[in-house]
């Protein structure tokens, strides 16, 4: 009996101690049904995660009321291309050998089908304007859109800009179901956001996920001038939800979904979308103008990184490294130079050059921008106006693109000095190369036209003027930097 009274009076004392240290060393916090540890020692946890930590639901969130707002914006395209010539066939076949020397022997080759694509697209009006990719209706001979309740249009093409792989199309409707533009700046990463569209003709889809990234560049666009500035997620997102929503918890549109990164062609847990700042803007350049305003700066630039701040005594880890400055530029009238880093455009702040081509990309010629950069260390503030491609400053007609968009390609005047070490009087570079004619051709970045269709060329308005309303072939003469002419005929159909 002794000795149980020895081994029950030590364990009550062992219990009141380790209830009396607990009390000490911790306190209970409980509010809106999270309980949360908190040591004493106030350097254990800060103060800001204590509040993160109260703040959060008890419950998982309910996207419920979003979905159901949404999934009617939400529209199915269908679109056909015509067939070009004839499928390819096996030559060994047992019929197809005699035709393929001799041609069909009295028959009439069957007529083909079009070919088919499908994906999204999110109503932004009332009266049935729909932004979509433009790789989801690009040289489509037919655009049909299915809303959610079935009722299926024809859809036409108000206007497209491949270089930020969006194209706005129009339903002769009213009275539909719309949404709402919202702030993709305002997005934050960790932020829940919904993906909807019809992913392998899936009607209403709907998947929910977070924000992982902004300001994401993955080279998916070849058009020169591409605007590469993703907000990624991992919301599920598959073939078929190209030009669907992405929606933040508010239901308001702050993306358009166009790519994913993954090695088999289905989700892999990441996904694309431009944001709706930049889609937005698209909308508004395409009904004012039917031209997509593009205010450029005219740098070239590359990321920076810590070891070149480190070897350059910079001053700065983060912006955009200019590498060269185009002659007559607005960067060049600003006073920028190569090896300036660009950190801050207006109030916005540029920590790589996804995002100096997003904010820029958003301005149209004339607008005047506010740019912090730095040069040797210190920090400098200068003011530049936007240009448009042909180095001006005035808005850019439909009609004037038109041969821009064939050659795929950007010029540049040349400075005297520049003449004069060429031996030449007259002549325009080629800044940068896309798809398009020259490409095409095999024209270089850096060749230098002297001549188009045997005319002078003196400013990029010259090639504009000289190539307006042909047709047909086109010879390009010209020098290339270290002095070797160069002569390139170019198809203009």
């Amino acid at each position: 009996m002794k000795k149980f009274l020895h081994l029950f009076l030590a364990a009550v004392l062992g219990g009141m101690v380790t209830v009396g240290m607990n009390h000490f060393l911790f306190t209970q916090d409980v509010d809106r049904g999270v309980s949360v540890t908190i040591p004493h020692r106030s350097e254990a946890v800060p103060a800001s995660l204590v509040g993160h930590l109260k703040s959060l639901p008890a419950t998982l969130p309910d996207f419920t009321v979003v979905a159901e707002m949404t999934v009617n914006t939400v529209v199915h395209i269908r679109s056909e291309f015509k067939a070009l010539g004839r499928p390819p066939q096996d030559i060994f076949g047992e019929r197809d050998l005699f035709d393929f020397f001799f041609g069909p022997r009295g028959r009439t080759p069957a007529p083909q089908r079009p070919a088919v694509g499908t994906g999204s697209g999110v109503i932004v009006s009332h009266d049935g304007y729909i932004i979509t990719n433009h790789h989801v209706v690009a040289n489509a001979s037919l655009i049909e859109v299915t809303l959610n309740d079935n009722r299926t249009y024809e859809a036409e093409v108000v206007g497209n800009d491949p270089t930020t792989d969006l194209a706005l199309l129009r339903i002769r409707e009213e009275g539909l179901p719309y949404i709402e533009f919202g702030d993709s700046d305002a997005l934050l990463v960790g932020e829940w956001v919904l993906a909807v569209g019809n992913p392998f003709n899936l009607a209403s889809t709907v998947t929910a996920g977070i924000v992982s990234a902004k300001g994401r560049n993955i080279n998916i666009l070849t058009e020169d001038m591409a605007i590469e500035s993703f907000i990624q997620t991992d919301a599920a997102v598959n073939r078929g939800n190209s030009g669907g929503a992405l929606v933040n918890t508010h239901g308001e549109l702050v993306g358009i979904n166009t790519a994913i990164a993954s090695t088999t062609g289905t989700f892999a847990g990441y996904s694309f979308a431009v944001p709706s700042n930049i889609a937005q803007k698209v909308m508004e350049d395409l009904l004012e103008f039917g031209e997509v305003q593009r205010g450029l700066l005219g740098v070239e630039i590359t990321e920076m990184t810590g070891r070149r701040a480190e070897e350059k005594g910079m001053g700065v880890n983060r912006g955009a490294f200019v590498e060269r400055v185009h002659e007559n530029s607005a960067a060049a009238e600003a006073g920028l130079i190569s090896g300036d880093v660009i950190t801050g455009i207006d109030q916005a702040t540029i920590r790589n050059p996804a995002e100096l081509i997003e904010t820029v990309g958003r301005k149209r010629p004339g607008d005047e921008i506010e740019i912090s950069y730095y040069r040797n260390g210190e920090r400098k503030e200068t003011t530049a106006v936007l240009k448009n491609i042909y180095g001006e400053v005035g808005s850019v007609s439909p009609g004037r693109t038109h041969v821009t968009e064939i050659l795929g390609a950007r010029f540049e005047s040349l400075t005297e000095e520049e003449l004069e070490r060429l031996n030449i009087t007259h002549g325009v570079r080629v800044v940068s190369v896309s798809r398009g004619a020259l490409s095409s051709a095999g024209v270089r970045r850096g060749f230098v036209i002297t001549h188009v269709g045997g005319q002078q060329v003196h400013s990029p308005r010259d090639i504009e003027q000289i190539l307006a309303g042909q047709s047909g072939g086109v010879l390009l003469e010209g020098v290339y930097p270290d002095g070797r002419r160069g002569y390139y005929g170019i198809g203009l159909d």
